[in-house]
């Protein structure tokens, strides 16, 4: 069966959730406090691998807003309901029960209410289920009279239970019942099945890691003492220990060495080929586990007794360090790895996986990798729900797997408790702004589509390379290289932003930039910096003759970008630009214009550098003026662009 829907209300924070949906893959995003966790732990209270963390307490769990309320009440709250759709093997197991189809939809629903009863909803046709038992038992008419008016197979156990001499019909008929059914009822047959189909959840949370050093002695004493919960790194270090297939007691008493080492070695080679397939910070890294007496002058209590260590050599520098002196983020990604590998063995792959910020001290490289580990390892077999508020653990591709979950609030500031979208909207920004910034980051990233990536200024300089680029090919003349990605990063004062975030990924980079004087330095400072190779900052001025300033729109030419404008905006008499520049004219064209636009008025258009653009790969050249002097200067910019490719 697999989880399809989900409420958690009276629990914490959640007043009421809200139904909302929950997919293979599900993503609960929400800001600090907003109750993200508080849903994970009722869900896993559900059905817990963990019999400690299983059960509902009033005192601890009901919403102490209300709890006075509740507790006057005498009422049984149900903080987790469930729906679940059944597999097809699952329905015919259930329509076996009877020999027919007495399930109406397979669809179920489980609920489980703080006095820790679970409940199941199933929608069966008892009085189906009855008329089919019967038609297909062989009785006569006479041998059913005594059986009728049954609406239910219980009844009808206990019908046949009451005739003190059975004809061999009947019988069979009640011999069927019994095997079928057993001792209960055909809804107790039912919810045995589905109890015992009933996934088991698992729940980890960030705090749970493998200490670098354990004394053996400490842990007898702790278990021994019933304390072993107090320190969550007990629980990873157990299942670092059955990796081996060995038990505290056990690997205390073991007098043989080299059956130890062989059993630690083929493990830590395990699991360093497991953790550096996706581990993708530092792939000069071993796991190395010794076990041997503690020192004594080292600190209590591994001064005395066996002490069990897990060591990370380091094969660039040559040194090993016990792991928890490495980083924080890999400390964590260890520590999974290793209880996730225990856990499945132990309880098989009938469970949903609940993770509870997960890779949260992770680098934000690390954080994907963990997200391509739970896509890649997890959900091949398992139902995975995860919360987070991190931008890197959010797939930009799979937005419609995130929940939104907020502290919301009605009118009046009334408390609302933690509500869960049931899409990715939300008013609240800072809800939103982790999905925000996952799919501003894989916007931005898919703008580099090719290794040679083009950085101009602005889109209307996308518009005008491409459209002149292909005028050109088409007239079989050099256009700008294919190879080259034309992208536009809002001005030369972000083009060291632009290299910064994605020098990393190998690009290579070239600038087209407009030269005027606000801008000289910049252009002159870029030029000096490592940022770009030599020669891969060009401005527009080095096309045009005769000027000291340039935008893209003068290696159009003053007399056909003029025409454009006139064009694009239907300019005519005084309005129109004239085609002879006015006296005191300044170099750049788009300068020009822009001054012209100011002594117009207030009801005529406003001049934007993106609208001649437009128009012109809308309407095409239309027999601008002055074009072949604008192609053969554009051809001469392709031609130094195309250069610059190995």
């Amino acid at each position: 069966m697999k989880l399809k829907r989900m409420r958690v209300s009276h629990y914490k924070s959640v007043l009421d959730s809200q139904w909302f949906t929950v997919g293979d893959l599900t993503c609960l995003v929400g800001k600090n406090e907003s109750g993200k966790t508080a849903l994970l732990e009722a869900l896993e209270k559900l059905n817990s691998v963990q019999p400690a963390r299983a059960d509902f307490n009033v005192t601890e769990h009901y919403p102490r807003l209300h709890l006075s309320e509740y507790e006057e009440s005498g009422e049984v709250a149900t903080p987790i309901e469930t729906e679940w759709d059944l597999t097809h093997d699952e329905v015919d197991h259930i329509n076996a029960l009877v020999g027919a189809e007495i399930l109406r939809s397979s669809s179920v629903a489980l609920a489980k209410s703080y006095d820790n009863k679970r409940q199941w909803t199933v929608d069966i046709d008892y009085a189906g289920a009855v008329t089919h038992l019967l038609e297909s038992s062989g009785l006569s008419d006479v041998e059913k009279q005594s059986l009728a008016d049954i609406s239910t197979p219980q009844k009808l156990i206990e019908s046949l239970s009451a005739i003190t001499e059975k004809t061999p019909n009947q019988e069979a008929l009640s011999q069927t019942l019994q095997d079928r059914l057993g001792t209960v009822s055909l809804r107790g047959a039912v919810d045995a099945f589905l109890d015992s189909r009933l996934p088991r959840f698992l729940y980890y949370s960030s705090y749970d890691r493998l200490p670098g050093q354990v004394s053996l002695n400490q842990l007898s004493q702790e278990i021994a003492n019933s304390t072993l919960d107090q320190d969550p790194g007990n629980k990873v270090f157990l299942a670092l220990l059955s990796m081996v297939g060995m038990t505290p007691d056990a690997i205390g008493g073991i007098t043989e060495f080299e059956p130890l080492i062989a059993k630690l070695e083929g493990v830590q080679n395990r699991l360093t080929a497991r953790i550096f397939k996706y581990w993708t910070q530092n792939k000069h890294l071993e796991v190395h586990f010794r076990f041997d007496e503690g020192a004594p002058g080292d600190p209590a209590p591994f001064n005395s007794g066996k002490v069990f260590r897990t060591r990370i050599k380091n094969n660039r520098h040559g040194m090993t360090i016990r792991l928890d002196e490495r980083s924080a983020g890999f400390i964590w990604f260890f520590s999974f790895l290793v209880w996730f590998s225990e856990v499945t063995r132990q309880y098989g792959d009938n469970l949903v996986v609940l993770l509870d910020e997960p890779g949260l001290s992770l680098h934000a490289r690390a954080q994907s990798d963990l997200l391509r580990f739970i896509k890649e390892e997890l959900l091949a077999e398992y139902q995975v729900i995860y919360t987070t508020h991190s931008p890197f653990m959010i797939d930009a591709a799979d937005l419609l797997s995130c929940r939104t979950v907020e502290d919301a609030s009605g009118p009046n500031d009334e408390v609302l408790g933690t509500r869960v979208g049931d899409d990715v909207l939300s008013t609240d920004v800072d809800t939103l702004f982790p999905l925000q910034a996952a799919l501003g980051y894989d916007i931005t990233q898919s703008l580099f589509v090719g290794e040679h990536c083009l950085l101009v200024e602005g889109p209307s300089d996308l518009l005008y390379l491409n459209w002149f680029s292909n005028e050109l090919q088409r007239a079989k003349r050099t256009g700008l290289d294919r190879r080259w990605t034309i992208t536009p990063c809002g001005g030369i004062t972000k083009v060291s932003g632009f290299m910064t975030l994605f020098g990393g990924s190998k690009l290579h980079v070239a600038v087209l930039a407009d030269y005027a004087d606000g801008v000289k330095k910049k252009i002159k400072d870029l030029r000096e910096s490592e940022l770009l190779q030599e020669g891969h900052v060009i401005t527009a001025d080095m096309f045009v003759s005769g000027t000291t300033e340039a935008d893209i729109e003068d290696i159009i030419g003053r007399e056909t970008y003029v025409a454009l404008v006139n064009a694009t905006y239907d300019l005519k008499g005084k309005k129109c630009l004239s085609a002879v520049p006015p006296s005191g004219a300044v170099e750049r064209v788009v300068v020009e214009v822009a001054t012209h636009f100011k002594t117009l008025g207030a009801g005529d258009p406003e001049f934007d550098h993106f609208g001649p653009a437009r128009f012109l790969v809308e309407s095409g050249a239309g027999g601008l003026p002055g074009m072949d002097g604008a192609l053969d200067r554009f051809e001469e910019l392709f031609r130094t662009i195309n250069g610059l490719l190995p």
